[in-house]
């Protein structure tokens, strides 16, 4: 069965409400656009040799999910 989008993006906003407790969302919002742009550069930009932007080694997004739960 098809779901809507209105259900969709209600069920999205639900969620992101949830992940960011207490914060504020105009706070959120900053952390979330620079895990994006941080994201889009490793997948664009790691490993181009002529690259606009250099990702430096431990710098990729990959590398930061990795660290996920880690206090150090």
């Amino acid at each position: 069965m098809a779901i809507k989008k209105s259900e969709l993006y209600s069920s999205l906003w639900k969620s992101c409400d949830e992940l960011r407790g207490g914060m504020d969302a105009s706070h959120y919002k900053n952390y979330v656009l620079v895990l994006l742009f941080v994201k889009y550069v490793s997948y664009k930009y790691a490993g181009v040799a002529d690259a606009l932007i250099k990702v430096p080694q431990g710098g990729r997004f990959q590398d930061i999910v990795a660290l996920k739960g880690k206090k150090t």
